[in-house]
């Protein structure tokens, strides 16, 4: 995501001279890294440490972008076929804007590559067909504020980000929102962190658009399961509460720079155990921020 000039003050920018960076804001992906390793969101969402695309996030990014093009197009025009031939040139598309992929995915493994989107969009089509949809919103950026807390708490503006893939009006008449994911459903020792992403989408578009949504839906294109969710106001009243919490903890650490590491499963894909602790790497020192967290610490990215 890039940084928009309505983002950016003068004083948004660290001690070391940094170019400047958007506010920091919760996101479902940078809630869940702060709540396995505080370290870790530490590294992302403050240090911005570069991260190598792998094939796994290349493929999702290759096929949301298929997808966010199927429904650019009139209903129908919307058959498979074009679909699956619109692979090529969306990975084209890819390329062009980060030529690291060629690296990824080398000529000699790319055939093997495009039929592996295509597997994954030919499910798509056994799950929903997008010839009866007409979405409000596709790759929808919400960027709103919460106000979570507790009654001891006081409450607590919570600023929170993230992109909603699709976003539909149900035969119900309300909202329905879809996110794509292009791995597996999760099993039901990790099904509560796919319901905390639904709620956490659930709210996004209830602050945002005054409605709170009928059903949302995680849709597993390689297994072909769908995870649905139909929230309910007290629900994620509650789950609001819990970000307020969240978020104070939150910023207690960019105040204090203590972002301990944590060990847990997705330590075995990360990348940045070079800097830490519990694998003997060296921490890196703390940037810091210009200016306190109340005020709004702030981030560049906008993660999905």
């Amino acid at each position: 995501m890039s940084v928009q000039s309505s983002d950016v003050t003068p004083t948004d920018v660290t001690p070391s001279g940094e170019r400047p960076r958007r506010r920091l804001a919760l996101s479902p992906s940078r809630a869940g890294d702060f709540k396995n390793c505080p370290l870790l969101y530490r590294y992302r969402a403050i240090d911005r440490l570069p991260e190598p695309t792998g094939r796994a996030a290349a493929r999702g990014i290759l096929v949301h972008l298929v997808l966010q093009r199927l429904f650019a197009r009139p209903a129908d025009q919307r058959g498979l076929p074009g679909t699956l031939a619109d692979v090529v040139p969306a990975w084209t598309q890819l390329v062009e804007q980060d030529p690291a992929l060629n690296e990824l995915v080398p000529p000699t493994a790319l055939a093997a590559w495009i039929a592996d989107a295509q597997r994954l969009l030919r499910r798509y089509y056994e799950l929903e067909d997008p010839r009866r949809l007409e979405p409000e919103a596709c790759e929808w950026m919400v960027d709103t504020e919460l106000v979570g807390g507790g009654p001891a708490d006081g409450p607590t503006t919570v600023p929170v980000r993230g992109i909603l893939d699709r976003l539909d009006r149900g035969p119900d008449g309300r909202l329905r929102v879809v996110d794509y994911k292009t791995g597996r459903a999760p099993g039901p020792e990790h099904e509560l962190g796919a319901l905390s992403q639904l709620k956490f989408y659930a709210l996004m578009v209830w602050r945002s658009r005054g409605e709170v949504p009928g059903e949302l839906r995680l849709i597993y294109l390689d297994d072909g399961l769908t995870l649905r969710y139909s929230p309910t106001a007290d629900e994620l009243a509650a789950y609001e509460r819990g970000l307020g919490a969240l978020w104070r903890t939150v910023s207690r650490a960019v105040e204090t720079g203590d972002f301990p590491a944590r060990r847990g499963a997705g330590c075995r894909w990360c990348v940045q155990q070079d800097h830490c602790p519990e694998f003997g790497g060296q921490l890196l020192p703390y940037p810091g921020f210009t200016r306190a967290p109340s005020a709004g610490p702030v981030d560049a990215d906008a993660p999905h």
